[in-house]
């Protein structure tokens, strides 16, 4: 074989490669999923995370005829579970139920975090919900102004409890205390779950939530709503008065919710899954009980996720600089 004859044939297999290569994405795609799915949800059974991935996970199901496995890996504020997922092969068989905690505040909050917030890489951000300030019904402070004038009285005495530390609901306080200039005792918790058994308890007398997941313990008067950390009062609890026109100003916090995936996961099976998600969010059975629990939907492309955890980012780093949130 002559040179121009090798070169040629050598041309000819790189094309064929590049070819095989560029259709690869498309038979992946097109195959996912071909066996269950593992979510792994960051915090322990009871808690919004789990309710609303149920949601999601029954439909994904339903679609595609493969079972979406909740897993619940609380512990250190999520940072578990988004470890487990950081870690794992990156084939869409393994998502992350995406959360304040371990997508942002842990990882840039611990100092010995085990990876990176650009590990993992957004797919979907289902929406958001104002974190709300709930208490034992015995607890006298009835609004937010009684609240900062009781842990003013009452220095390091109140329990104010936390789904872990670096959590959204542990950030929510630590800026409460910020503003406010209180203190209290910190109490984390691995989730949602045990932090309201103690809660209704007595165990301990403070705690942020969001309305849905605090939505059966409110209706069953086993706590009570004293404020919300938002800028506008909320449709589903109106009376209860928002930490801004109370005069704690700043202090405004949301959860939100999605999913995300290791971060070299292949680009086609995160627009898979985006765009399936996006439909579950407008079927009107998923709507209709998202709407009921509070959620204020977003949807969209990956990107629009990828911003919005940019944005997440810079406001935890501009804290931590300002002393307002301590790196453990």
């Amino acid at each position: 074989m002559n040179i121009w004859s090798r070169f040629l044939f050598t041309g000819f297999i790189v094309l064929t490669a590049f070819q095989v290569g560029a259709q690869q994405p498309e038979r992946i795609a097109a195959d996912y999923p071909n066996r269950p799915v593992r979510w792994v949800i960051p915090f322990a059974p009871g808690g919004s995370t789990t309710v609303i991935a149920r949601i999601f996970a029954d439909k994904f199901a339903e679609t595609w005829g493969q079972q979406f496995v909740v897993d619940n890996r609380g512990g250190a504020g999520g940072l578990i579970a988004a470890d487990i997922v950081a870690k794992a092969v990156p084939d869409g068989y393994t998502l992350l139920f995406a959360n304040p905690g371990p997508n942002v505040s842990g990882p840039l909050m611990a100092t010995k975090a085990t990876y990176r917030a650009e590990d993992l890489a957004p797919v979907i951000l289902f929406g958001t919900a104002p974190l709300i300030i709930i208490a034992h019904p015995a607890f006298p402070p009835k609004n937010p102004s009684e609240l900062v004038d009781y842990l003013r009285a009452n220095p390091a005495k109140v329990n104010w409890g936390s789904t872990g530390t670096g959590g959204v609901t542990h950030v929510g306080l630590l800026i409460f205390q910020a503003v406010t200039r209180t203190n209290y005792t910190h109490v984390p918790y691995k989730g949602n779950g045990p932090a309201f058994i103690d809660l209704a308890g007595g165990h301990i007398q403070l705690l942020y939530a969001t309305t849905l997941s605090a939505e059966s313990l409110i209706k069953a008067g086993r706590v009570k709503v004293i404020g919300i950390a938002s800028a506008k009062r909320s449709t589903s609890l109106p009376a209860v008065p928002t930490l801004a026109e109370s005069g704690i100003k700043g202090a405004e916090i949301a959860g939100w919710f999605g999913i995300s995936v290791p971060a070299k996961t292949p680009r086609s099976i995160i627009t898979k899954l985006n765009a399936e998600a996006n439909k579950i969010i407008l079927l009107p059975d998923s709507k209709k009980r998202l709407d009921e629990l509070g959620l204020d939907i977003v949807g969209g492309e990956p990107r629009v996720f990828g911003q919005f955890l940019d944005k997440e980012v810079a406001q935890v780093k501009q804290l931590i600089a300002a002393g307002a949130l301590k790196q453990d």
